[in-house]
């Protein structure tokens, strides 16, 4: 539903996202009435997050973000990651808003990713709005999350991935891959233990092309995190040596958007923004309970905060005139110069570095090199045999030779696995002996981030690897055995 407005929005009071004619504002409430909108119309899901975390993610998105909406599958595109899945109902209205284009077997088309009536279909069984996003399956979402803390530990393995692209195939003259990934979580994803050792390791790793942006709303299911959640989060992160920055109040966008620049600054630390929230923002009975979280406002409740916002309250997925037009003038010409002036870019990259843009080629579409293959040994059969994880050790080495993007690790056990790529360096920073261009990664004895980053990695088109005892794949399934 497209809607023009005869008189102006005001600007809720304590808010900061603009003035009552700010179109800023406009876009940010059209984000809080489609998410309450999808949510009760489905009569299921979770409104409160993503409702207070609208001026934040779109601020990102519109201002930041380097993102062309005509081209979701750009390789130097910033990647945005919803770990807080449960709140998808963000992404799904800036994947709208923003104007994404459906891709339809790895092409571009001129449809939208996601229509009002793809919206009007929410949490509703083959819908391209499933209640957490799905990769693959929605156009614009960047990996599936739900179990949270995953989220946190793919944004590293993709901050790793993009260290490592540009570590090989950036050239004097022809900085190919320099983008930034960026993490929305919450009180969850922190309490989550993949997210700790993910956040370690990132730091260890020094990924200053990572930032998470926390959502403290000091709300769970159950209540107040004050039941189970105590600690000091900024101290944490500190210990691990993370910038840490704080947003003391989620609608004040300007502060945010100084706080990001921040965040672009620091290049050889990964930076947390601890951004204070009151979930449901906006409600007048439910904001800052936890009945805001997981469960429709009721209805009566959606027509007050909307009369709250100067939103017609009888409207229902309404989009504004302005607010397509808006966007495409913001984020979408934005990334748009970006990606074209990439696009000559790589032509001339082709030109100056063949071989290095015909892997680049592969690595793009997923494809192997002519004669990967070609160099893994044949066992004959043998009454003695051969232990699994020496054979397993000798067929990686025999395809890694033929395969450059292959690479991995394991957590603390590759003399035991036999995962050591012979003759290739370390992933590490130059302080600690290594290079962003080496091949073999120490995990750390941290089973579970491995499996979310090596998934992270892998949704570059690399080709990743992860090892460890038999036994811990039972704690992983949910992190490495499932697709990203």
């Amino acid at each position: 539903m497209r809607v023009s407005f005869s008189t102006p929005l005001r600007a809720p009071a304590g808010a900061q996202a603009g003035s009552a004619n700010n179109p800023d504002t406009l876009c940010i409430n059209t984000i809080r009435t489609l998410v309450m909108d999808a949510v009760q119309n489905a009569n299921s899901g979770h409104p409160g997050a993503a409702m207070s975390m609208a001026p934040i993610a779109y601020t990102l998105w519109q201002n930041a973000l380097s993102y062309d909406p005509t081209a979701p599958l750009w390789p130097n595109r910033d990647r945005f990651v919803l770990s807080i899945g449960h709140a998808s109902m963000l992404l799904y209205a800036l994947i709208h808003v923003a104007g994404i284009r459906q891709v339809t077997d790895g092409k571009v088309t001129d449809e939208p990713a996601l229509s009002v009536e793809d919206l009007k279909q929410f949490r509703q069984f083959g819908s391209k709005t499933p209640g957490h996003p799905e990769y693959g399956h929605t156009t614009g979402v960047e990996t599936t999350t739900g179990p949270l803390g995953a989220g946190c530990g793919n944004s590293v393995g993709m901050a790793i991935a993009e260290k490592w692209l540009a570590a090989r195939y950036n050239k004097p003259g022809f900085t190919l891959f320099d983008h930034h990934v960026y993490t929305l979580c919450g009180d969850g994803d922190m309490m989550e233990g993949v997210s700790s050792e993910a956040a370690s390791l990132a730091a260890h790793l020094e990924l200053g092309n990572l930032t998470w942006i926390y959502d403290s709303n000091r709300i769970s299911i159950e209540g107040s995190t004050e039941v189970a959640f105590t600690e000091n989060v900024a101290e944490r992160f500190a210990a691990y040596g993370w910038q840490v920055l704080e947003l003391k109040d989620a609608n004040d966008t300007t502060t945010f958007m100084d706080l990001l620049a921040n965040a672009k600054a620091e290049t050889r630390k990964p930076t947390l923004i601890i951004a204070h929230s009151v979930i449901a923002w906006g409600a007048p009975h439910k904001a800052g309970k936890a009945s805001a979280h997981g469960e429709p406002l009721g209805a009566e409740e959606v027509r007050e905060t909307k009369k709250f916002l100067n939103w017609p309250e009888d409207s229902n997925f309404a989009v504004p005139d302005a607010v397509l037009p808006h966007m495409r003038a913001g984020l979408g010409a934005r990334g748009a110069a970006a990606r074209t002036a990439w696009e000559a870019l790589f032509a001339s990259y082709r030109t100056a570095h063949p071989h290095e843009a015909g892997e680049l080629d592969a690595i793009f579409s997923g494809s192997l090199p002519e004669g990967w293959d070609a160099d893994i040994p044949l066992y004959p059969t043998d009454a003695k045999g051969t232990a699994s994880r020496a054979s397993s050790g000798e067929v990686l080495n025999a395809v890694a030779g033929r395969l450059p993007w292959l690479l991995g690790g394991s957590a603390d056990l590759a003399p035991s696995t036999k995962t050591l790529l012979k003759g290739e360096e370390s992933f590490q920073p130059a302080q600690w002996g290594g290079s962003y261009a080496g091949r073999n990664f120490h995990f750390g004895v941290r089973e579970h981030a491995m499996g979310a980053i090596v998934n992270g990695m892998a949704l570059y088109g690399l080709r990743p690897y992860g090892a460890g005892f038999l036994i811990f794949s039972d704690y992983m399934k949910a992190l490495s055995a499932c697709p990203p």
